[in-house]
């Protein structure tokens, strides 16, 4: 290996590096930005917007299935007692 041929490979490797070093520096900004660092990220509001309709889906869910109940106790009442009613 030659003295020209040493040179042009430390250049590949530098470049290689450079190449590494630059895609590492995007991936972080990357993370940071999904994670937050400092403040909370994309993912932690994500999070905490799920977490918020979870809980009123489960409040709409308890509230839809008392009405439903109440609906149907409602109705077979009906069904049951028309003869009496309409006579």
């Amino acid at each position: 290996m030659g003295v020209g041929e040493r040179e042009f490979s430390m250049m590949q490797v530098s470049e290689f590096q450079r190449e590494v070093l630059d895609k590492l520096i995007r991936l972080e900004t990357k993370m940071d930005m999904l994670m937050g660092a400092e403040q909370p990220g994309r993912m932690k509001i994500a999070e905490d917007r799920i977490a918020a309709l979870e809980q009123n889906d489960l409040h709409n869910s308890v509230y839809n299935r008392m009405m439903n109940a109440a609906l149907s106790a409602a109705i077979s009442m009906a069904i049951a007692l028309h003869e009496y009613w309409w006579k």
